[in-house]
Formats: structure tokens, C-alpha cells, sequence
């Protein structure tokens, strides 16, 4: 009997790589690995922004570096370019990779945009008071992360820090929830709408 293949299954061999001009020409409507949708419940994505790890759940207990799925491809047909949004913040993060974007390249991405890249004078000018001090008030507590608070019963707290990343500006709502598609709200926010253009929801 032929062993039936998973269709999200790691690999070079799973169809072509669809780049940005591809997707323009063809017309492509692109489907989001479920994993990403989060529809599956055995392989839960509860993926921490503050912390860049997995966060263990009774669904999926592993947790770390672990990411479900991390090297199955993001869509099918497989892409070189994603771009994802959010409704939380004013950012575009466009993840990129020759070989075909995987559902580990969308976490790292997300991860490494919001918290290597701070926040301008101008952004965070944009704020009314109330939310400047609530801004901060993530920060302190974003410099000192759960994964860092507990060690066998004691931890040094990390030394506050008057910097103000990305992902400060999500306030608590910081756990990866998954992707969705919304041409509406995508055309509203860029102006265009194009296939491989997601928007990143998030839960606290």
C-alpha cells in the first residue's frame, strides 16, 4: 500500500516557490498551514513575543524551542515572501526566505522585529500620556521576562531599562495567536491588498 504523504510535510519537493511577481501574475490565493491558523489542537502554537519560545500548554506540553511544525512550509502553494500585520501596532514585518517561507521563519521573524527594533521619539510621541506610562510599565516588566523569573527557586532580576521595544507597544497582549486573512482591513491599513499579506492576532 503507498504511504499517503502529508501535504505540509517538510521538504524541497512539495510544489514550486512562489515569488512576489508570481503571485501578482497568477493570482494565487494562498492557504495558511493550520498550524499558523491555529485549528489544530495537538500542535498549539502559544509562541511568546517577549521571549521567542513556545510556551507549554496541556495541548502541547512541549514547550522552548520547540515550535510545532517550525519546518513545515507557512502556505501552500509555498511563498519566498510573507508579510504580516498587525491590528495591535503600526508595523509591517516582511519574512523572507528563497527556499520557501516554514512556520519557524514566521516566529523568529515576529520575534526578532519586535523586540530588536525599538520604538521612535515620533512613535511613541504619538501616544497620549496615559499610554506612554502604560508603555513603560511593559517595558520594566517586559526587561525581566517569566522564562528568567524562575530557576530552581531563585533569579537575579535583570536591570531596568529605559529602552522601549516593539514589543512593549503590545502592552500584555504578547502570545502569538495565529494568522488571519482580512483583504478589508489589509487594503484599509497598506492601501493594496496582495495574497501573501496576513494579520498576526494576539491574546494575553
Amino acid at each position: 500500500m503507498d504511504k499517503v504523504v502529508n501535504r505540509w510535510a517538510p521538504g524541497a519537493a512539495y510544489g514550486p516557490i512562489l515569488s512576489q511577481t508570481d503571485l501578482y501574475l497568477l493570482g494565487t490565493e494562498l492557504e495558511l498551514n493550520p498550524i499558523l491558523e491555529g485549528k489544530l489542537d495537538n500542535y498549539l502554537l502559544n509562541f511568546h513575543l517577549v521571549t521567542g519560545f513556545n510556551i507549554p500548554t496541556s495541548q502541547a506540553p512541549q514547550g522552548g524551542n520547540n515550535i510545532p511544525g517550525k519546518d513545515e512550509p507557512a502556505t501552500l502553494p509555498r511563498v519566498s515572501q510573507l508579510i504580516v500585520i498587525s491590528r495591535l501596532s503600526p508595523w509591517c514585518t516582511i519574512i523572507k526566505k528563497d527556499t520557501g517561507v516554514t512556520i519557524g521563519d514566521v516566529c523568529s521573524a515576529m520575534y526578532k522585529d519586535y523586540t530588536d527594533n525599538d520604538i521612535s521619539e515620533v512613535e511613541f510621541g504619538s501616544l497620549n500620556q496615559r499610554s506612554q506610562e502604560q508603555l513603560r510599565r511593559c517595558a520594566a516588566n517586559n526587561s525581566n521576562p517569566p522564562s528568567q523569573q524562575w530557576a530552581g527557586g531563585y533569579y537575579t532580576p535583570a536591570q531596568p531599562s529605559d529602552r522601549l521595544r516593539r514589543v512593549d507597544w503590545l502592552k500584555e497582549r504578547v502570545y502569538f495567536e495565529g494568522l488571519t486573512k482580512d483583504d478589508n482591513y489589509v487594503r484599509a491599513r497598506l492601501g493594496f491588498k496582495a495574497p501573501n499579506t496576513f494579520v498576526m492576532d494576539l491574546t494575553s
